[in-house]
């Protein structure tokens, strides 16, 4: 059985490697239209999780490496990597799957600069202890005082308004979506403008508790738990840019996951340049470590594959450098195909 689950997270951790790094460019199969769970939004296209599993940027010789501002490419340092000449020649990447999600439907679905946020009342939840905090935000256990239901209370610390509308703009559009946090409210202070989300509570354990008693079913089922979150916010042209064991809480004694922290989201455009500067280091994908900006949905389905393997292999995180050139290294020097097949 265990042997089985670790040729399992190999296989799935290389299939996402390879689609990271190595699928060519092709347009999306045949895709069945399913209908928004709230009703408000447009439908989307959607297909297989194995075809999502798939997609990717292509990443060829002619792309791998740095520009040459930064000194060449950082494979060229690595034994065997061989040289990579023509660097501006490479052709626009496009996802193979859920391509043109946005450019169909419309821009009042992915224009969040436009939105106008309809806010909630303060008075409504009071704050009872802090559970954590991060680069934008520190989070509370809260009370709803109307209904007396346990919330969480995500406080923005100060960043630009279009950042806070894409994340209400993304949570919105993705309302009632599989294992998708639920946002139940917005609200801002009347004194300070400082805005709130209030998100469905969630009874969750810390993953480095957690992890090292999962069975290997548990683990299958959370990770599919996960990949149908990931599967519903790329039907809706949405990638997530930071899926970590940070940002998947898990209820264990309902079994229930939820993926959280929306704040690095994205809507997909084909060809459109992104930062690279999205994701934690651990679980970036190899196209943000050589600064390929028009990568597409596959970069989550790297960082749910980092996610697979450190919970098999009790490792995490699987990959640890100590920079970006650091974990490239890390990620080039492990010998999958020596795994799968033993």
């Amino acid at each position: 059985m265990r042997t089985d689950a670790l040729n399992a997270a190999l296989r799935l951790l290389l299939v996402c490697a390879l689609a990271a790094s190595r699928a060519p460019i092709a347009h999306g199969p045949n895709l069945r239209t399913i209908a928004s769970p709230c009703g408000s939004n447009p439908t989307a296209n959607t297909t297989t999780l194995l075809s999502v599993i798939s997609s990717g940027d292509q990443l060829d010789d002619d792309n791998i490496g740095l520009s040459r501002s930064r000194g060449g490419g950082l494979l060229a340092q690595i034994p065997g990597s061989g040289s990579f000449p023509s660097w501006n020649r490479r052709s626009m990447s496009k996802a193979r799957v859920y391509a043109d999600v946005n450019v169909l439907r419309p821009k009042e679905y992915w224009d969040y600069e436009s939105l106008t946020v309809q806010w909630g009342d303060q008075d409504d939840y009071e704050v009872v202890r802090k559970v954590g905090r991060g680069k934008y935000s520190e989070v509370f256990e809260g009370i709803n005082v109307n209904s007396n239901e346990r919330c969480i209370i995500k406080i923005l610390k100060p960043v630009k308004k279009k950042k806070i509308k894409r994340e209400i703009k993304i949570l919105q559009n993705l309302c009632g979506g599989p294992n998708i946090v639920k946002l139940l409210d917005v609200v801002r202070d009347q004194h300070s403008k400082t805005p709130s989300l209030i998100f469905e509570f969630v009874n969750s354990t810390d993953f480095k508790v957690l992890y090292p008693t999962l069975t290997d079913y548990d683990i299958r089922y959370y990770i599919y738990e996960l990949l149908k979150a990931l599967d519903y916010c790329h039907s809706q042209g949405i990638m997530h840019r930071d899926v970590k064991p940070h940002n998947v809480m898990i209820d264990h004694e309902l079994r229930k996951l939820r993926l959280i922290d929306w704040g690095l989201a994205e809507f997909y455009h084909p060809g459109k340049e992104y930062n690279v500067r999205v994701a934690s280091r651990y679980f970036k994908g190899p196209e943000l470590l050589v600064d390929l900006q028009d990568y597409d949905y596959s970069l989550d389905l790297w960082s749910l594959g980092c996610m697979f393997a450190g919970m098999i292999f009790r490792k995490e995180p699987f990959f640890y450098g100590h920079d970006n050139h650091d974990q490239l290294v890390k990620i080039a020097k492990v010998k999958v195909l020596d795994f799968v097949f033993f």
